[in-house]
């Protein structure tokens, strides 16, 4: 635990100079102070007055982290938790950590300054070990995406199933030749739809060629980029199991500018079931998340916790998906 004279080292004056910074003392320069304060910032001390103070406060913000709120699954995650804090009289913050561990620890430090009451995190890009240490400062719940060995309440899905379902279906369309494609740095998602992606793959004795396995596939671009690198293989294959529905949108909308044919020439599968996958011609094929039903869920137990209504124990609450099928596949 940081303590006085650790801060009084680094900012190299007396533990007495730093108390009375700490306590406002008026007989102490700018300079001083600055040097006081920025030692506090990089050892992340907290006075035990105000440590005790902290403890003691409530606070009615609760932080969602989302990755990119330009994915619709996102927005629409976030506009049904918002919905219900509202009418408990809690706001809503939308943290953006653009997949960076730096940005995801800057807002879980929010909560052990308390200028948040607790956090959703509906992605994670850093492992539990170094999450869990926030925990002492107010509950921390994880939706859709979770670290390993996460000792905290988690609301999932199981993509393991909605990896499998997805390539089984374009194996039985006749597509022997399937590429892959993921977003980010995830640990569950990612690791477990590609799981699913290798069973079925196994159960019909099937290679997997990693010429077809495409990453940073976050939206419409990366589909658009995606197609071009498909284009331009020697060997191509005649189906893609996408990240998500705006990846798959991308995909079909330069297909058309090429004259590929959607699916005879390549079929193409999405994942969330947003609403533009039913409006695109044709309609994508695509594996649904019940998005709405995850923030619901999400936000209630979140509010359960914050009232003292709910201990946060361990606790893993899934929720069912399943394909859809359309046109692309």
């Amino acid at each position: 635990m940081t303590r006085i004279q650790d801060v009084a080292k680094l900012a190299g004056l007396s533990p007495a100079t730093v108390s009375r910074v700490i306590n406002n003392h008026p007989y102490v320069s700018e300079e001083k102070r600055k040097l006081v304060h920025e030692a506090m910032k990089e050892l992340g001390y907290v006075p035990n007055s105000i440590a005790r103070q902290l403890r003691t406060q409530t606070n009615d913000a609760i932080a969602v982290l989302i990755p990119r709120l330009s994915n619709p699954f996102f927005s629409k995650l976030v506009d049904s938790m918002e919905t219900i804090a509202a009418e408990n009289g809690f706001k809503l913050i939308v943290c953006q950590t653009r997949s960076q561990k730096s940005r995801e620890i800057t807002y879980l430090n929010w909560l052990k300054t308390r200028q948040i009451g607790g956090v959703i995190m509906a992605s994670s890009e850093n492992v539990w070990e170094v999450i869990k240490t926030y925990c002492d400062f107010g509950p921390i719940i994880f939706c859709n995406e979770y670290p390993p060995l996460t000792e905290a309440p988690i609301i999932y899905l199981n993509q393991f199933e909605g990896g499998y379902i997805g390539t089984r279906h374009l194996i039985e369309r006749g597509h022997t030749k399937i590429a892959f494609c993921y977003a980010g740095t995830q640990f569950t998602n990612i690791k477990e739809r590609y799981l699913g992606f290798k069973k079925a793959h196994e159960e019909f004795n099937l290679p997997i060629n990693e010429n077809w396995i495409f990453d940073e596939a976050y939206d419409t671009k990366s589909g658009q980029e995606i197609f071009y690198k498909i284009k331009a293989l020697k060997q191509k294959p005649t189906a893609i199991f996408t990240s998500s529905d705006e990846v798959a949108l991308g995909i079909i909308a330069e297909s058309k500018k090429n004259a590929v044919k959607i699916p005879e020439e390549l079929a193409v599968l999405g994942f969330d079931d947003q609403p533009i996958a039913e409006l695109m011609d044709p309609g994508i094929s695509t594996i649904y998340q019940p998005v709405e039903q995850i923030g619901k869920v999400s936000i209630e137990l979140m509010l359960d916790l914050l009232k003292g209504e709910q201990k946060p124990e361990t606790c893993k609450l899934e929720l069912p998906l399943h394909l859809v099928v359309r046109g692309s596949t």
